[in-house]
């Protein structure tokens, strides 16, 4: 297998993390048992960090809840409001009141993470970006996600949007078990939107034996997230990976940590629900000098860079050794019914501005221009932004 190659050049033992006192790592991560919760290995599980796009995991999980609560239906309109297309890339660039269904607003949020889409499908299920973020905390709150705060549903950079390796492990569980008919969409390899062709930012699936999903994450203070998982003979694993320097580092150490799950008998009693906090949980970090300061929007891309003469051979740095199985996606075929929330919001524009989405002092990069769906490719987009 060709993940092997790499992890004898890192060292197969380099993540090797005991459960509960392993070495000291920068960063936190938590490797867990999708069926039993049983962690595996572990560190720094309640550390605060900025989720970035991990954030639409959640707005993945309300709207879940939505649809099983009959507020709406796979094939109900998302309309594109204005605050949502004005949201900086990743983005599908719609323009505003382009319509869409929901089932392929959700698929263009979780793999090509746009930030629009998840935008527009806060705006239409809440009835504004703060009161759909009030469900995203509701819910956060009724799963025992104590460390976790949201304001915006793409996750983009605010000091107020935090979360910790533990608790996306919680969100996980709840979306996995709870909702396991959307399952294939956290694995598909890429969408068809029109004539392009869009490929996941999860830089595991169709590159390591068994990966099925879920989502990365990334912004400058965050660095480079990722949540992994993998099903390897019935058994499912998940690898939380927060605050990694590039796109690629984050696949590798996500691989290291399934390897590691997969190749040594679940051990131990505590669980991602029995785990007690510890260590500091209010200091949030802040990469944005160590993973953005002086580097190009290309080093910050959650695309694959191309690997130079004397980089280490990875494969997550190759472009995937298949023709990828893509889905299509685009704009109309919405017939079912409209949100509740956007009925009670008729002929109103969203105006919650004062909810932050990006400070000041760390806009995109100048000459950033939205990206039109279907007139660019992965990576193209600077990276001071949530992909």
């Amino acid at each position: 297998m060709r993940h092997r190659h790499f992890l004898k050049l890192l060292g197969a033992g380099a993540l090797a993390l005991s459960a509960f006192a392993g070495p000291a790592l920068a960063k936190p991560v938590v490797l867990f048992d999708l069926d039993s919760g049983r962690i595996l290995q572990q560190q720094d599980a309640f550390k605060r960090w900025y989720p970035a796009s991990l954030s639409k995991l959640m707005t993945a999980y309300v709207t879940f809840r939505a649809l099983a609560a009959g507020e709406v239906k796979l094939d109900s309109p998302i309309k594109v409001t204005k605050h949502s297309a004005a949201e900086p890339p990743s983005k599908m660039g719609f323009k505003p009141g382009s319509v869409m269904r929901l089932d392929n607003a959700l698929k263009m949020m979780l793999v090509k993470s746009a930030n629009d889409i998840a935008m527009a499908i806060g705006e239409n299920i809440g009835g504004s970006q703060a009161a759909f973020a009030g469900r995203m905390n509701a819910e956060a709150a009724r799963l025992g996600m104590n460390g976790t705060h949201f304001v915006n549903p793409n996750g983009l950079y605010s000091p107020e949007q935090y979360t910790t390796a533990r608790d996306l492990a919680v969100l996980v569980m709840a979306i996995r078990r709870e909702f396991p008919q959307y399952a294939p969409w956290f694995s598909i390899e890429g969408l068809a939107v029109g004539k392009k062709a869009i490929p996941n930012y999860n830089l595991l699936i169709g590159r390591y034996p068994g990966a099925d999903g879920m989502k990365t994450g990334f912004v400058c203070p965050s660095g480079f997230n990722m949540i992994g998982s993998a099903t390897r003979n019935g058994r499912t694993l998940v690898a939380v990976v927060l605050g990694e320097k590039s796109a690629v580092s984050r696949a590798e150490a996500a691989a290291r940590l399934l390897d590691q799950g997969f190749s040594t008998p679940a051990a131990g009693t505590v669980t991602v629900a029995t785990l007690a906090p510890y260590g500091d949980t209010v200091s949030p970090n802040d990469m944005h000098d160590e993973v953005c300061k002086k580097k190009t929007p290309q080093e910050q891309s959650e695309a694959p860079p191309a690997a130079a003469a004397d980089a280490p051979i990875s494969p997550y740095r190759e472009k995937l050794d298949h023709v990828p199985t893509l889905v299509a996606v685009g704009l109309g075929g919405a017939t079912g019914p409209t949100p509740k929330a956007m009925l009670d919001q008729a002929g109103q524009e969203y105006a919650d501005v004062p909810i932050p989405s990006w400070r000041p002092d760390r806009a995109p990069p100048a000459g950033t221009e939205p990206v039109v769906a279907g007139t660019a490719a992965q990576g193209d987009q600077p990276a001071k932004v949530a992909n």
